[in-house]
Formats: C-alpha cells, structure tokens, sequence
C-alpha cells in the first residue's frame, strides 16, 4: 500500500480554510474559540463544523489547534472544548499541554504541536509510546536529525516547509511575556523578536546602529520535498494562520504542483486526499508575503538568514533602478509592474523603504509619492495588485472530483450510475416514453447534457451510454437526473467518509530525562501528574508562573548574531578579524538583553539585562 503524503495548510477563517481546499490542501489547521496559539485566529465550533464537512467531501482532513499551555481553571473547558469538537467531525487536535494527555477523552487523534520541544529522537519516540499519532517536527532540524528521528519511531513527522520562522526554539521564547506579560504560549506573541535593536560589545560600543537584528527570512522548502519525504517526512506545513488568503491560495497551489509532479507515477507515495484542482493563476512563492527566503538549518548552517531591514515583506526581486527621470524610475524589467504595485528598496541610510505605483507611462514608473533612490539599488515588487486581484477570485482555484457516468435503460424508463475517483457510486432512474429520435442525435445530445457537471464539486471523465436503441430524451429530464445523482453523491462522500480514531490510554514509560526546568511549560496540575507518571522526579513551574525580572533567559535559538557578523568562530575563523567583546547587548528603547553564545551545540541564548553568566573562551 502506498504512503499518504499531505500538503496541510492554515486556515485563518472558515472561508480561507474552504480556500485552501480548493487550492489543493490535504489538509487544514485551524483554530478553536481558546487555546489556540494564536489569539487572533480563533473560529467558532459551527464554522469549524461547515469546514469539516466541506473537506471531508475531498476526504481531506481539519485539524483543529488546541496548542497554549493550560491553567488549572480552564482545564474543564478544554476538556468540554475537544468534546465538542470531537462530536462534529474534527480529525484531530494538535496540542502543546501534555494535561491533555491527562484528561478523560473521546476516541480522538492527537498530534504534537511544535511547541512540545520535539527535537530529538528519544523525546519524539516517547510521544509516539505514549499515543500520539503526528509529531510536529521543530524547524531547526537538519536533514540528518529527521532520518534520525525517522529511524527511532514510524510515528507521523510533520515539517514545516514555507512560511514565518519563529526565531526561538518553539515554545521557549518568553520575551513577549517577560517584557509585556503577554505569553507567547499563551497565544498572544507580541512580536518582540521583529523590533528593532542596537548592538553594543562588551566595551559598550556600537556595533549597529538600528537593526531588525533578530528578525529572520521566510521559510521555502518548495525544492526539498523529495529529500524530506526520503528522510520521512509525509505531512508539510504551511505557516500562516494570520495571512491573508492570497497568501494561502498561492503558497498551497505552489506546493501542490510541485508535490503532484514528484508523486506522478510514484509507486510508494500518493497523495492524501481526492479530486484535482484547476488554476487560472500561475502560483509564484515570491509573490506573496515573504521576507526574502531561507530553508533555514534543513542542510546544515551554510548562509546567512537575517532579515535586519525590515521585518515587513520583501517580495518578488524585479531589477534594479536604471534611471530616475523626473519624479520616475527607470527600473529593469518593468514590464512585470502594474498600476497600484507596491514597491520595496534599501534606501541609502540602509533603511527599509517603499513606494506605490500610481501609473506607467513610456516605460517611466511613477509613483504616488517620489522617493529619491540611488542607481543601482535593487528593486523588489511586495504587493502585486494584479496578481492579488486574480488570487481573490473564487474561480482562482476550482478543485474536482473525477467521476465516470453510465447511462442505461430500464423497463420503463431510463437510469444513470455515477462513480468517483474513490469508488463511491449513486444512481438513479426516470420513467419516459421510449421514443425513437427523429433527429437521429439523441445520444450525442444525451452525453453532452450529462457532461455538465457546472459548479458541482465533480467532473466529468468518462460517460459510457448503453441504449438498445436511438431513443429521445427531453433534455430537462437529462439534467434533472444528472442533478440528483450528483446530488446525492455528495451526501455519500460525506457520510461515507471514515475518520481515523484512537482512544488514548495512560501509559507509564519511562519519560527521557528525570528533571524538568521551566522550558518544558508545566503549568497546571494535571501536566504535573502527567510527567511524575513518567517518571519525573523535579518539575519546574512554567516561566509565566515564575518570571524572576530581569535575571531570566527568555530565548534560545540556533540563529546567531555573530554568525550573521561574520565573527564566528567556528564558520568564520580565516576572516573574522579581531575577536569581538562580550557581552554582547542588544537594546530597544530601555529595554536591554545580554547575549551569550554557545558554540558547541552551536546556539545562542537571549538574558535580560541583569542576569548572570559566564561567556565561553575561545
């Protein structure tokens, strides 16, 4: 039996979900009235419920987010939450708060959020044990620690594969809420890593001015779908719950395509849910919203992934500026520009800038508010209003599921069959007169109106008429039992659809390390008893629960500053110069954060400004 592989994607809304079905989506991600990561991007359980319905007719999956960690008080709720959930369809729930875990549940499929610190093979291994269907793999793993993974479990890996990176490990970034007390595992990030810096050394002098310095590109993948898949990824994900529907139409059919041209004539992998989708659009990743792009860590530290002018889109790369004449531009390639484009540019303080087009006359682009630019600067398109305009229209994406018609006589009457691409069939019959047609055209006719599958979710392949003779047949009888068979197939995709579950079960085994600090986000008493379970012997409380100001590491990450300097060590020996003094300090308005770097595993950690340690020698 062939291997699912999914193209999962976000869904901010009800709408944006039904969208990125229609795009090619095997599946969604959407989230839940609470306890989502996600503050801004909640839904209702009806809408939830009207998704569920719409992709389970593609026999593509909902996986609703219940992913911030939980207080004791809203434990019944959750629980209360997933029950309702669970009663109207939802396939799964992916979930940071191993209370979860804990709790009296119905028979429902449960995946790891990213947030759970899944990084290594022992921890990935023990979630699998402990019933956990999907792991969401963290973003910072190369290649080699997927097949790693891979090889200790079969459990489902999950991977990112486009979108916003989050430039902490996930789940252990605490700047938000240690700087505003808004949690980021609580679902309400404020962001503080997009904010700009100034960077002091040791000596307490300036190093950079006013910097994005902890801000990173976008994450594209698109090209490394068959090597994921070989190192045992099947389900990429898209990130994006709060982008607009441009961005999720595009970055699906983007992907889509790509993952349809590796599993063409695949004989161990297929696609993981039904139908085919039909653009009116040419889907191009750097057409949407991205930082300029990066695949990260996925093979190894290799490039610099910093995007410190702007934590603001980048866009499609158009060319450079020739020219400017008058209040214009002269820019390469400006015959991909449009009226209403926006434009992105470095300006020369080195800063972030842009302009809007306002018209196009003899190849000069003029803009509503001139700009001075100097020549030379590259020029890059972050708002296509053409392209946006297409994307937005409901008809951008048509998805279809194939069938195959046969139309055969009865006693009285006449009757059609319908089957899909899955093996679902519907039929049914009309009395009529058998009259022979005088026209001599009734079959053609007869096919031609059984064709005209319009705006139902079916098209049609094949229709085979199996008559003893040329008989007529009105041809509003043709399309009212066309109708009801397609109709009626469309409940029996529905109800017919077979939702995995699995009812989880308390487990004992041990858990991969005894003792627990405050990155592992206990924050209720049900998690508690969760790890003392498995063995656990010391748990720290969650960060919220214990925010020491000023003394905290509120971040770790595998991106470095030093790196991005070129003073590196490890990566930049030969030409690094002289040895920078540390501390180094970033600080944003009065706040302030220490940095300290440590490069045998080759990460960097984030203090807050009166804490102490020791920096590592060299």
């Amino acid at each position: 039996m062939k291997k699912k592989v999914e193209i999962l994607a976000p869904a901010k809304n009800l709408y944006q979900g039904m969208a990125a079905i229609n795009a090619g989506a095997d599946a969604v991600y959407i989230g839940a009235p609470q306890f989502g990561a996600r503050s801004n991007a909640t839904n209702p359980v009806e809408d939830i419920a009207q998704l569920v319905e719409y992709a389970h007719l593609f026999k593509a999956k909902v996986y609703v987010v219940l992913n911030t960690i939980l207080y004791d008080n809203e434990l019944e709720t959750c629980r209360e939450l997933i029950y309702e959930l669970y009663a109207i369809g939802v396939d799964a729930l992916i979930v940071q708060d191993m209370a979860i875990l804990e709790m009296d549940l119905p028979p429902i499929v449960i995946h790891a959020s990213t947030q759970a610190n899944n990084r290594d093979p022992k921890h990935v291994k023990f979630l699998a044990d402990a019933g956990i269907k999907q792991v969401v793999l963290a973003r910072e793993l190369n290649l080699d620690q997927i097949r790693e993974i891979r090889n200790a479990t079969d459990v489902d890996l999950e991977f990112f594969v486009s979108g916003a990176l989050c430039v902490s490990f996930s789940g252990n970034c605490y700047m938000s809420v240690a700087n505003g007390e808004r949690s980021a595992n609580r679902g309400s990030c404020a962001q503080n890593c997009r904010l700009p810096y100034r960077l002091f050394d040791g000596k307490g002098e300036t190093l950079i001015e006013n910097s994005h310095l902890l801000s990173i590109k976008d994450l594209d993948l698109s090209d490394q779908l068959p090597n994921l898949i070989e190192a045992g990824i099947t389900s990429f994900k898209i990130e994006g719950r709060l982008k607009d529907i441009v961005y999720v139409k595009n970055n699906v059919s983007y992907l889509r395509q790509k993952l349809d041209a590796f599993l063409e004539n695949n004989d161990k992998f297929e696609k993981a849910s039904s139908g085919r989708t039909f653009y009116n659009f040419v889907p191009e990743m750097d057409r949407s919203f991205n930082r300029g792009y990066t695949d990260y860590f996925l093979n190894h530290r290799k490039e610099r992934i910093g995007s410190w002018e702007t934590p603001k889109s980048q866009g499609q790369q158009i060319g450079k500026l020739v020219e400017v004449r008058g209040k214009g531009y002269i820019i390469e390639n400006s015959d991909l520009l449009n009226n209403g484009d926006g434009l992105y540019f470095v300006n020369e303080q080195g800063e972030a800038d842009g302009a809007q087009v306002n018209v196009i006359l003899n190849n000069v682009v003029i803009p509503n508010t001139f700009k001075p630019i100097k020549e030379g600067t590259m020029i890059y398109r972050n708002s296509d209003a053409e392209f946006n305009k297409i994307v937005e229209r409901e008809d951008s994406a048509v998805r279809k599921i194939g069938v195959k018609m046969t139309f055969t006589e009865t006693g009285d009457g006449f009757q059609l069959t319908v089957e899909d691409e899955d093996g679902h069939t519907s039929s049914a019959t009309i009395k009529a007169a058998k009259e022979i047609s005088k026209s001599g055209e009734s079959i053609s006719g007869i096919k031609k109106n059984l064709a005209k599958a319009g705006s139902t979710p079916f098209i049609v392949d094949e229709i085979n008429i199996e008559l003893s003779d040329n008989w007529f047949l009105p041809t509003s009888k043709i399309n009212d039992i066309r109708r009801t068979v397609l109709d009626e197939l469309i409940d029996v995709r529905i109800k017919g659809y077979h939702r995995e579950e699995f009812q989880m079960t308390k487990t004992d085994h041990p858990y991969p390390v005894a003792q627990l600090d405050f990155t592992y986000n206990v924050s209720n008493k049900m998690a508690r008893a969760f790890y003392h379970r498995h063995g656990v012997t010391d748990i720290e409380k969650a960060f919220e629960l214990q925010w020491d100001p000023g003394k905290s590491r509120v971040m770790v990450t595998k991106y470095c500053v030093k790196y991005e300097l070129g003073k590196c060590w490890k990566y930049n020996k030969d030409t690094m110069g002289e040895k920078l003094s540390e501390p180094l300090v970033l600080k944003h308005g009065e706040v302030e954060y220490k940095l300290k770097f440590n490069c045998k595993p080759c990460e960097m950690e984030i203090w807050e400004k009166d804490a102490e340690f020791e920096i590592e020698e060299y």
